[in-house]
């Protein structure tokens, strides 16, 4: 049997039939740049999210560098955001000129430690960046009690986690900005690169609708320096179409995540995902942590399991930021996770014997691994 990572296909047949109606009008209209559909997607994405402004983008890193300049973030500033995660995060924060100040983790949800968050708090601190990493909101009622002592603006970086609640709430609007990516693998994912920026804030919201849009108000009026950041109307076709749907796809996910967590239970060497009961996980990505990682994921390839590695190196231990100055150690739970971590198949429309399939051979390979370590 071959489990890949991902697989879209009955996803696409259960949409087709919208996505070629609504991909008819914009190809007979010409709409493809910020057209109707774009607007109602807008429209319909800040009411999924119970917010009142969203504003459509061409990535997801793009949502995240268009929000910190609508607070104006720039070089003499800090931004908080944890060392484990994709590096989006903090090139979104370097672009402003502003510098990422990293910090560790949760060991058993992977996301930001509010503590640490506190602890590294100073006077140039403007923003601070949760990730709700592989789908799972992060602590946020602590996060936004320290951020608002501080004065500091909260930036959740949801672009793993559309659909997924803390307290009954939303992702996206659970801070003062959420910033979400549509690219293809995220449980809403578009045929293309794409992004959104969510927020209460009408100030914000006028803001980043100039910054993606080379700053203008009119076709050549130009009030500030602004960028070429759209969600093109193809793309927003599609996503609209599956908008309707994604909280039973993000249902479908968890069906299999439960299933997973059945056959996995008391495997030991396996450390599951572990759920918070105040918030709700969409497993965006489905990451279990092992000893031998990287034996035992080359292993599963060669059975014809597609897995991945989400992220085998921390933020601070880059080569890109090395810069900055972190030593290997200074964040000991970032650098344990990613020695650890490996993300299994999770896709909605995934069959039970392809978990089965999954867990055999994963426990098979646990085993043996740990045999060899005996003898």
């Amino acid at each position: 049997m071959n489990v890949p990572f991902v697989d879209f296909r009955e996803q696409y047949h259960a949409i087709k039939d919208k996505i070629d109606a609504g991909l008819k009008k914009v190809f007979e209209d010409g709409s493809f740049i910020l057209g109707p559909q774009e607007k109602a997607f807008e429209g319909d994405f800040a009411r999924y999210c119970n917010a009142p402004y969203a504003v459509g983008v061409n990535s997801g890193t793009d949502a995240l560098y268009l929000a910190l300049q609508a607070i104006d973030i720039g070089p003499g500033d800090e931004v908080i955001l944890p060392s484990f995660t994709f590096i989006a995060t903090a090139l979104c924060v370097s672009c402003t000129g502003a510098r990422p100040v990293f910090v560790d983790v949760e060991e058993q949800t992977c996301n930001i430690d509010p503590a640490r968050f506190q602890a590294a708090v100073t006077e140039k601190t403007k923003a601070v960046i949760p990730v709700h990493i592989y789908g799972q909101p992060a602590d946020m009622n602590e996060i936004n009690a320290i951020a608002k002592k501080h004065n500091i603006t909260v930036i959740e970086d949801a672009c793993q986690a559309h659909g997924s609640t803390y307290n009954g709430k939303k992702a996206g609007s659970l801070g003062d900005i959420a910033c979400f990516s549509f690219y293809p693998t995220k449980s809403l994912g578009a045929f293309g690169d794409g992004g959104m920026v969510v927020t209460s804030n009408k100030n914000v919201y006028e803001k980043v609708l100039m910054l993606r849009d080379y700053g203008r108000t009119g076709r050549y009026d130009h009030k500030i320096k602004g960028h070429n950041s759209r969600l093109d109307t193809v793309q927003a076709v599609v996503l609209a179409a599956k908008l309707p749907l994604l909280d039973q796809w993000n249902k479908m996910r968890n069906d299999v995540a439960l299933h997973y967590g059945k056959l996995l239970k008391n495997t030991e060497g396996v450390v599951t995902p572990i759920l918070k009961k105040d918030r709700t996980h969409v497993y965006q990505t489905y990451a279990v942590r092992l000893q031998n990682r990287d034996k035992i994921c080359d292993a599963m390839k060669t059975k014809g399991i597609g897995v991945l590695i989400h992220y085998p190196i921390p933020l601070h231990l880059q080569e890109a930021y090395a810069d900055l100055g972190y030593q290997r150690g200074d964040f000991p739970v970032s650098e344990k996770i990613a020695r650890e971590i490996l993300s299994l198949p999770m896709f909605p429309h995934m069959k039970k014997d392809q978990v089965e399939y999954v867990c055999e051979n994963l426990k098979g390979l646990v085993i043996s691994h740990q045999s060899s370590a005996i003898s």
